[in-house]
C-alpha cells in the first residue's frame, strides 16, 4: 500500500484543502488521506499489533473523516480530530475483542527499582516485539500514554475506567516490558 509508507513531510493541510473536502472534492480528500494514512496506520498497528486489523480500521476511520468532515470547524485541529477518530476506531475493535482492564480500587505505587544495566541492552527492535507481546490492556493503556501523549484522565475516559486503573495498568506494562526485554537477551 503505498499510503502506508513512512511520509515525513506530508501535504500541509490548509484551509483551502479542509473546504475542498467539505464541498464533495473527492482529490482534495485523496491529499488529505495521503497527508495522514501513514502517521495513523501507525497507531492502528501500535494499538492492534496486526497488519489487517490496522488497515481494517484505518479504513473505517477515513470513512469516518470523510462522512463527517462536514462538522470540522477548524482545520487547524484537523490532525487531533483525525487522530481522535483513529484512536477511538482502535478502542472500538479493542473492545469488540473483549479487552479486559484490571480494575483496581487503591494500589500504592511502589518506586521502580534502578535498573541494572550491565550487560543489558536496550534496542528498538526488542523494545517494540515486548510491547506487542503485552496483554491488549496494558499494550492500549502504555501506547495511549506513551505514542499518543494522552494523559492518564483522558485515557480512563476513554476505557471508561478509573484513573487509578489507568496508572497501575501503565506502571505494569511498563515492569512487563522490562521483564520481557531482559528475558530475551
Amino acid at each position: 500500500m503505498q499510503a502506508l509508507t513512512n511520509n515525513l513531510n506530508p501535504t500541509p493541510v490548509t484551509d483551502q484543502l479542509v473546504a475542498r473536502c467539505k464541498k464533495g472534492d473527492v482529490r482534495a480528500f485523496r491529499e488529505l488521506y495521503d497527508a495522514y494514512s501513514a502517521a495513523m496506520y501507525n497507531i492502528c498497528l501500535r494499538m492492534t499489533g496486526h497488519v489487517s486489523d490496522a488497515e481494517d480500521i484505518l479504513q473505517e476511520a477515513f470513512i469516518q473523516v470523510y462522512g463527517n468532515i462536514g462538522r470540522l470547524e477548524n482545520a487547524g485541529s484537523v490532525t487531533a480530530w483525525i487522530k481522535r477518530i483513529v484512536v477511538n476506531q482502535c478502542l472500538s475493535h479493542l473492545r469488540r475483542k473483549k479487552v479486559y482492564f484490571e480494575e483496581v480500587e487503591q494500589v500504592e505505587m511502589e518506586e521502580e527499582e534502578p535498573l541494572d544495566e550491565d550487560g543489558f541492552t536496550w534496542t528498538v527492535s526488542a523494545v517494540k516485539d515486548a510491547i506487542q507481546a503485552l496483554p491488549a490492556g496494558y499494550k492500549t493503556v502504555l501506547n495511549l500514554y506513551l505514542f499518543e501523549e494522552y494523559s492518564h484522565k483522558e485515557i480512563a475516559g476513554m476505557l471508561d475506567i478509573s484513573e487509578s486503573t489507568v496508572k497501575t495498568q501503565y506502571m505494569r506494562a511498563k515492569e512487563k516490558v522490562r521483564q520481557i526485554v531482559k528475558q530475551r537477551i
